[in-house]
């Protein structure tokens, strides 16, 4: 192991805590998948401030003096002139009405308190990484951040709403991945487990949350929040929630997942940056204590289409191998029980006609061309042109519509309609 301060190359990213007698929190930095590609540090004892960015490996891209508050310690309460310690966001840029002495011309608001430091009775606001309008010297904040006014301006553009900010005791960095990577891993894997249980409304869902501290806005107890997801569970056929970006980092005694999620049903779309507070419980198991949201800064539709297109692209063409072969099987496996094609009425009826069909006169040539993939009430509408030649040597030719709808593995048909093509 090695101070950051000596390191003036290549880092690579995994963080973990460590807590000494006085709970204090130490910073350690290793490897692992879904660190962010950017974040800050600020190590209190030293009162150094970092940002690392992701220089093929991570690097310490800037290593820069900052001052923190004049208590030692986590913050706690209001006016105890202590900086807090964790993981923060920044939330606002200021550039007006700032005291120049204090905070120079430029500041960054963070979301203290967080999640869980609301669970632990943390009070107090404000918390900032400001400028200076003088030369910054050793703890002298009220429980900010702050740096040299020119220090601050330098690295301003990074700075960008959502950035995470992590503030210890100490910065160090462990050349070899150890424990944190297998943490990160796991809870990145519990976050699936919990998407993909959502999508299944499952009452599974609701055990990876505490089930006595866990609130969000809208929803003032457990109870409410869990009463609202049954209702929605219990009235849609289908819900669709979809990730992107995951990332993921360590605070005092626990971690923050980070993402953006799009979610929606057959009424209803939303598009959120969701971040997750995840702590153990008595079992030693990880579970989310709290959650936070913002907007996202991109159109997570154009993203979500982007992806159920090459997903749809894979089962109609599966779908297309097992007709041509006349692979009765494979070819019902495509189809929800109650599916709708042209005139025929649920999956029984489907097999019979096909059956029938194939038996006598089997399909020799099954050829599909400028499929697309749009969204739909029923989940996804997927049109194509369809040229179709039997072993008797019939043949048509006309526009496929398929109803997608999603289910727990996958996607099936829920209506399939052919239009004769005029050409």
């Amino acid at each position: 192991m090695k101070p950051v301060a000596a390191v003036s190359a290549v880092l690579t990213m995994v963080v973990w805590l460590c807590a000494s007698t006085t709970h204090a929190f130490s910073l350690n930095i290793e490897d692992y998948p879904d660190a962010p590609p950017f974040f800050l540090a600020v190590a209190k004892d030293s009162e150094t401030f970092y940002a690392f960015g992701r220089r093929s490996p991570l690097t310490a891209i800037h290593t820069l003096p900052c001052t923190t508050g004049q208590g030692a310690g986590d913050k706690f309460k209001e006016g105890d002139l202590k900086t807090p310690e964790g993981v923060y966001f920044i939330q606002r840029t200021l550039t007006r009405g700032l005291d120049w002495g204090l905070y120079g011309d430029l500041a960054f608001t963070l979301n203290y308190p967080n999640p869980v430091d609301r669970l632990k009775g943390k009070t107090g606001s404000g918390i900032w990484i400001h400028g200076r309008g003088q030369t910054i010297v050793p703890r002298d904040t009220q429980g900010c951040v702050a740096l040299n006014n020119p220090d601050l301006h330098s690295i301003k553009a990074s700075l960008t709403r959502g950035t995470p900010v992590v503030i210890a005791r100490d910065v160090v960095v462990n050349d070899a991945p150890g424990d944190t990577s297998r943490t990160a891993s796991e809870i990145v894997g519990l976050l699936e487990q919990w998407r993909q249980s959502w999508r299944a409304r499952s009452n599974e869902y609701f055990r990876f949350y505490d089930q006595k501290r866990y609130v969000e806005p809208g929803a003032p107890t457990f109870r409410a929040f869990r009463e609202n997801k049954e209702r929605i569970f219990a009235s849609k056929s289908w819900i669709e929630v979809a990730t992107y970006d995951v990332q993921i980092l360590p605070g005092t005694d626990y971690w923050v997942t980070w993402f953006d999620q799009y979610y929606r049903t057959d009424t209803f779309v939303s598009q959120v940056h969701k971040r997750l507070y995840w702590q153990r419980d008595k079992e030693g198991n990880w579970i989310i204590v709290g959650a936070e949201y913002d907007r996202p800064e991109r159109d997570l539709e154009q993203l979500y289409l982007s992806e159920a297109r090459d997903r749809v692209s894979g089962l109609v063409e599966n779908w297309r191998q097992a007709w041509e072969s006349g692979d009765i099987v494979a070819y019902s496996r495509h189809y929800a029980p109650a599916a709708v094609q042209d005139a025929r009425q649920g999956i029984e009826a489907i097999v019979v006609q096909k059956t029938t069909l194939w038996e006598n006169n089997p399909p020799r040539r099954v050829e599909l061309s400028g499929l697309s993939v749009d969204l739909h009430p029923a989940g996804l509408r997927v049109t194509f042109v369809q040229d179709y030649e039997s072993a008797s040597g019939f043949a048509d030719r006309g526009v496929k519509t398929l109803l997608l709808e999603p289910t727990a593995s996958g996607w099936r048909i829920v209506s399939e309609t052919w239009t004769k093509s005029s050409s």
